[in-house]
């Protein structure tokens, strides 16, 4: 049997969800999600779930702040509880430089609406206590940043888009995919789906779902560490949350995890993983914790939060994210493969996923961009990339991830 659809998404995390969601909310009810394990099983689950408003990239800034939007609005309509946590967030000036490239933004932000200012390096010290002031010019100060529970965000989102009328099919395994007429024709376990419209937004499967129509996509794993500490005295006694911290110079983020602390790390020497295929029975799994490799950014975090040097290590989690040559995620149709569309490699997908959803949802209905955003269309590759520069060009992306504003926030 063939089941037919106005358009079929593959993928079930967070980027997945919020499309199918977002087309479900505008009318697209004849829409289905193929999820080849369960929702968020790729990337989503392990997310630390950060909601910055002042992410890696300025110029992609309205798709952050879209999503927080986004989620908020799916828990009011949905009843379903995406845990938010706003503590506002506090990102760091090295340099003067970098000082100034905050400052610089502050148009955008005031155009979009969202709280933002350029504090200086006492007044970060203050809203932050643990934080050593010392040798930081200012901070950028976002109030209205946050954390979500990934888990719970993407599962109202899959919520909302069923209620109103979008389906959802777990444990549904694309094994090739084909153009058939005017039609995307899906050979799944779960029987044919014949669909107009094709969305892959697998993460880091993506690469070889698109090799099944002779398309090569610049985009590969990296295995990302995060750890999470012991409870931490000081903040026990707490009765509010410290806001995130992302600090270029080690370059990480920490945010509070309950009564503790969780730090991710961006390595200058990143690992990579899958380059030579995704294992077929790669599902929710972590790879085995390596902090040999975080040593040298971990001295430089406990450089400015001091307590970190105090107290033990919970948890470790290393997982896969997905990157592109440039970071940016690919956003769009696909050149010369009308129907075919792309929502992968997203560094931070929780981050800009709603937003994301919400872009090409209305894309894809409207036959246009809401909005000129050039940084995420996948014809910004215009040929496949020799294997080792691309992998080249990913490595100096995630470590740099911190790097400066104007172009990497």
């Amino acid at each position: 049997m063939t089941y037919r659809y106005d358009i079929a998404i593959v993928g079930g995390g967070i980027v997945g969800c919020s499309i199918l969601s977002a087309l479900a909310q505008k009318g697209v009810s004849n829409a289905v999600l193929l999820e080849r394990l369960d929702l968020t099983s790729g990337s989503t689950w392990h997310s630390a779930g950060n909601t910055t408003h002042f992410g890696h990239y300025s110029d992609i800034t309205k798709l952050y702040a879209d999503s927080l939007e986004f989620y908020l609005a799916t828990e009011k309509a949905t009843g379903n509880p995406i845990d938010f946590h706003r503590t506002g967030s506090l990102r760091l000036a090295t340099s003067q430089k970098q000082l100034a490239e905050y400052e610089s933004l502050k148009r955008t932000f005031a155009k979009l609406g969202v709280p933002f200012s350029v504090i200086d390096g006492r007044d970060a010290g203050q809203r932050h206590p643990l934080l050593d002031s010392r040798g930081i010019f200012g901070a950028a100060y976002t109030p209205a940043d946050g954390h979500v529970d990934p888990s719970l965000t993407t599962r109202a989102l899959a919520k909302i888009a069923t209620i109103c009328g979008a389906k959802i099919e777990r444990n549904c395994l694309v094994a090739d995919f084909r153009k058939n007429g005017t039609n995307w024709e899906l050979d799944t376990t779960s029987g044919t789906v014949s669909a107009r419209h094709l969305v892959l937004a697998a993460s880091f499967w993506t690469r070889e779902l698109a090799m099944k129509a002779d398309i090569d996509l610049p985009l590969f794993a990296v295995e990302h560490q995060a750890l999470i500490t012991d409870d931490i005295p000081e903040l026990i006694s707490r009765e509010d949350e410290l806001p995130a911290v992302r600090d270029p110079a080690a370059p990480c983020n920490i945010r509070q995890e309950g009564n503790a602390l969780l730090v991710g790390v961006y390595e200058r020497e990143p690992k990579f993983w899958g380059t030579e295929g995704i294992p077929s029975d790669f599902g929710q799994d972590l790879f085995p914790p390596d902090l040999d490799r975080l040593e040298i950014h971990l001295s430089r975090a406990i450089e400015r939060m001091p307590v970190l040097g105090r107290c033990g290590i919970k948890t470790v989690i290393n997982g896969p994210i997905c990157f592109t040559p440039d970071g940016y995620p690919l956003l769009g149709h696909v050149d010369g493969k009308h129907g075919l569309w792309l929502a992968a490699g997203f560094q931070v997908g929780v981050g800009t996923g709603g937003g994301s959803g919400q872009y090409l949802a209305n894309w894809i209905i409207n036959g246009k961009p809401p909005y000129p955003l050039p940084a995420v269309y996948p014809s910004r590759f215009r040929s496949p990339l020799d294997k080792s520069e691309c992998l080249r060009r990913i490595k100096a992306a995630y470590s740099g991830s911190y790097v400066g504003a104007s172009h990497r926030g």
